[in-house]
């Protein structure tokens, strides 16, 4: 059943079939199956819950524990914990995907300690930094690194509203725009933005007590020499480990730790929303052929009939990158959708087919026309393709990088294709953006379309008058 919302887009003109039509649905290979799966399914996925004070102990750690394990069996994945620092060897961390260090405070490890861990996540190694995990090793400048950012100083324990940055990630792809809650809330050393990946941030208007100048992440992850690293603030007091909302944050977060989904990762500024999940931010779309978008509670976009295509009408790109979180709502995953770019301005959504290019989403049909596919013209690289992807049903994020004639594709963070163009009846040079609602058939959903102009003007081409 589609989700209650108000359909934005009016219906026009006749049905057209547009660039993506595919053929019958091919069946996908052992190397399609998804990195959950894979990742749940394994008897050795393992986390290892690290609790040493030095410091300031919370007594909330028992509770933090006790619902990592719960996580564990409801995420397939099996927990030790410890607070012997004599766990931290090459031999024993290499039995684990991610280790979890929960409220650790002060000196914890040793030389040889952190040694170890630190080749464990150039290895590939996951970390999970809990609430005071950043009030942890101050004088180890790789730790320092790898969580992110050092706790400073927090208010009182009050409620506070924290507003959702990403949207496509497992561990807030849960959350609304804001997510109101009680907690003890840090205030940090430096701001992570420029390195790290920020998830969300806190209002610092809803609470007293910030000191970062309005700009306060309190969750994010990042790729970080050879590891993968999330962070969360949450998580002084015993209330936040059962609070179902932030278990599935914690479990988002401990899952991508562990490779068993992915997400975009990397750090993102300079983008500019096209769509922010506000109505008001769609008044410079427009749809193309008949079919709409219905715009939802949830600051989504969910096709709705078709062959048709919704455009970003205000101005044409030349080099920019652009980024959209997008998911299928098939459990089979065949439904059919793309984003379109490098096309003229036009309300016939066959000037974006012979003009222009789509990047696919649909997953079950050829290797030219699937998932990362630049539809018709070249396949994604299946192998990475497959790594990447999330279930349908989970958000997964495109970045879309268009410069000159050159548009490499970005699924969760991965590069999946590196397209050319050669046409001169194309260009990527200048064109508009848009996203496609393929049929009645096909429910795809997308949210947060944002876009960054790289190096080089931006055209201000406007569409035709009367449009």
């Amino acid at each position: 059943m589609r989700a209650k919302g108000r359909t934005v887009t009016a219906v026009l003109g006749a049905a057209l079939l547009i660039g993506c039509v595919s053929g019958p649905a091919a069946s996908k290979g052992p190397e399609s199956k998804s990195k959950e799966a894979d990742v749940q399914g394994r008897a050795d996925g393992r986390v290892l819950v690290f609790s040493k004070t030095a410091g300031f102990r919370h007594d909330s750690i028992p509770d933090g524990i006790a619902a990592v394990k719960d996580l564990g069996a409801e995420g397939g994945f099996t927990v030790d914990a410890t607070e012997d620092g004599g766990a931290f060897t090459s031999r024993n961390l290499a039995k684990y995907d991610a280790v979890v260090f929960l409220s650790t405070t002060g000196d914890v490890l040793n030389e040889a300690q952190q040694s170890a861990f630190e080749g464990y996540i150039r290895r590939g190694g996951g970390y999970v930094g809990i609430h005071a995990a950043a009030d942890t090793e101050y004088d180890w400048a790789f730790y320092g690194g790898l969580a992110g950012a050092y706790f400073q100083s927090h208010p009182a324990i009050q409620p506070a509203r924290i507003d959702v940055e990403d949207h496509a990630h497992p561990a807030t792809s849960h959350l609304g725009e804001a997510w109101d809650r009680t907690d003890e809330w840090y205030n940090y050393r430096s701001n992570p933005r420029d390195r790290a990946h920020i998830l969300a941030s806190l209002d610092e208007s809803s609470y007293t007590g910030g000191t970062m100048n309005g700009d306060h992440p309190i969750a994010w992850c990042q790729n970080y020499q050879g590891g993968r690293a999330f962070y969360t603030g949450i998580g002084h007091t015993k209330e936040s480990y059962a609070d179902p909302a932030a278990r599935r944050h914690l479990l988002g977060g401990v899952r991508w730790a562990i490779g068993a989904a992915e997400a975009d990762c990397r750090p993102e500024n300079g983008y500019r929303p096209l769509f922010d999940g506000t109505a008001q931010s769609l008044s410079a779309w427009k749809q193309a052929g008949p079919g709409s978008f219905t715009l939802g509670d949830d600051g989504t976009l969910t096709s709705s009939g078709g062959l048709g295509m919704l455009w970003y009408g205000a101005s044409a790109f030349r080099s920019y990158s652009l980024k959209l979180d997008w998911k299928m709502a098939s459990a089979s995953g065949d439904d059919n959708s793309g984003v379109f770019v490098g096309f003229p301005a036009s309300d016939d959504p066959w000037s974006a087919v012979n003009n222009g290019y789509e990047i696919q989403i649909d997953a079950t049909d050829t290797p030219d026309r699937t998932t990362g596919s630049v539809y018709s013209f070249q396949s994604a690289d299946i192998k990475k393709r497959d790594r990447a992807l999330n279930p349908p049903g989970e958000w997964n994020t495109y970045e879309i990088r268009v410069e000159g004639e050159r548009l490499r594709v970005y699924l969760n963070g991965v590069k999946i294709n590196d397209f050319t163009n050669t046409d001169p009846a194309r260009s990527l040079r200048d064109g508009h953006i848009g996203i496609q609602n393929h049929g009645a058939d096909d429910q795809v959903s997308f949210r947060d379309i944002r876009i960054k102009e790289l190096p080089g003007k931006a055209s201000t081409r406007s569409a035709p008058p009367g449009d």
